[in-house]
């Protein structure tokens, strides 16, 4: 046995008993005739207490010499001390080094330094020892878990889709060519394809997690060109209908989030509240709210300084609908001649995703990716079981990362991400 305690384990009934601890040295302070080392885990940190007289010139010596982030096995008593964290001190009788950090470290620990992301992503193996940073990825987590608990209770089935694939998803340029054997192939910018294709064949609510890939070249604290994407679609359905499934995921997802009371309290926020029905306004009325404050027109996209205006009225989560069919991909069902069945999901003034209720009628579909000037001969794949009485269906994705972002209180996507992927980080 290596150990038989968490470092945040221990207990007032372990008080006179010899207990095993392990984790990183993560301060040493030497007063001389006693020192006080701090030892870390994720579960917490507890002090070992060495008085020189009880163990020793020469353990003392070596000891409080082990240079921090170093790892180590200790085996002591546990006594109960007011003033030590938790009330609680082990004095050591053993104390392994089991691999010592070398110095310099690239990054502090527990310094109060703050470091620039680029130089934390490339020691990310100590930045995740830092409570705060591992706060991110246990509400990730729980974002997570509450996806695939609160999808199954609606009746869908997951799925898992190709991430190599033959052709453009949705049209567009921004994909990662790869060779595939003797021709080229891509890596997949979304389901969304094959998703449709799964109501022809009666898989009539299906969802899946997984990584999805974009070769566009931005660089903003928002997007990466690697992300986990949540996608849903479901027949017998219109954009009413999956926004019901969003905004009842969210909330799932924020009751999740806010029994993670320890790494809020790492993160100093509290929960984010989410109320049901969520706001929804139309296209028409966020470019009456945004026109107030800027220069905008009806069928142009909403610039950050648009969606800043419309987030003045509407701080949280909220729906825009009824977006002009221009604006929107071919598959996107049309209501009237100039609106659509889709929506963009906010929160405050970040779209968050979009979605809607899709063409299932093989003509109009055809005649869309025509409108946008792409050739139907090039989605045969995709269109042939159109042909064969797809159901009336609609859908949508949303990023597992900005969603982690929004609940963490991130401010740079990279933060939730464990080892982003963006125009210039390839490593770790």
């Amino acid at each position: 046995m290596i150990l038989t305690r968490r470092c945040g384990e221990l207990s007032e009934a372990d008080d006179g008993t010899e207990q095993v601890l392990c984790g990183w040295l993560q301060e040493t302070r030497n007063l001389g005739g006693i020192a006080f080392l701090q030892l870390r885990d994720s579960t917490g940190v507890a002090q070992l207490t060495l008085p020189k007289k009880k163990v020793g010139d020469a353990n003392f010596s070596t000891w409080t010499a082990i240079a921090r982030e170093s790892t180590v096995r200790v085996v002591g008593e546990v006594k109960t001390n007011a003033e030590a964290p938790n009330g609680l001190e082990l004095i050591p009788t053993e104390l392994e080094v089991l691999n010592a950090a070398a110095t310099p470290l690239p990054l502090g620990v527990v310094d109060r330094i703050e470091s620039e992301i680029d130089t934390r992503l490339n020691a990310r193996y100590l930045d995740l020892r830092r409570p705060d940073v591992a706060a991110h990825f246990r509400i990730r987590a729980a974002i997570s878990g509450a996806v695939h608990e609160h999808l199954r209770r609606e009746g869908f089935l997951e799925v898992q889709t190709p991430k190599i694939i033959a052709s453009a998803t949705e049209g567009g340029t921004s994909l990662f060519p790869v060779q595939y054997f003797d021709r080229e192939a891509y890596l997949a910018q979304s389901p969304q394809l094959y998703k449709q294709i799964l109501m022809s064949g009666g898989l009539d609510r299906v969802y899946e997690v997984g990584p999805a890939f974009r070769a566009e070249e931005h660089n903003t604290p928002r997007h990466l060109n690697e992300f986990i994407s949540i996608d849903i679609e479901m027949s017998w359905a219109d954009d009413d209908d999956v926004m019901g499934v969003m905004e009842r995921l969210v909330a799932s997802c924020a009751s999740a989030v806010a029994q993670e009371v320890e790494a809020l309290a790492a993160l100093e926020m509290a929960p984010l509240e989410v109320e049901l029905p969520l706001p929804r306004i139309t296209y028409d009325k966020a470019i009456e709210i945004a026109s107030a404050k800027s220069d905008i027109a009806w069928g142009d996209d909403l610039s950050m300084e648009a969606t800043r205006a419309i987030a003045e009225q509407y701080g949280g989560f909220y729906f825009i609908t009824k977006w002009p069919l221009a604006l929107k991909p071919f598959y996107i069902q049309p209501e009237g001649e100039k609106h659509s069945k889709g929506f963009d999901f906010m929160f405050r003034e970040v779209e968050m995703t979009s979605g809607g209720q899709r063409v299932h009628d093989i003509t109009l579909l055809e005649q869309r990716l025509r409108e946008q000037e792409l050739d139907p001969t090039e989605f045969d794949h995709y269109l042939e079981p159109f042909r064969y009485g797809i159901p009336p269906h609609g859908g949508w994705g949303l990023g597992l990362d900005r969603l982690a972002m929004v609940f963490s209180g991130a401010q740079n996507v990279r933060e939730c991400v464990l080892f982003p992927r963006d125009r210039n980080r390839l490593t770790p």
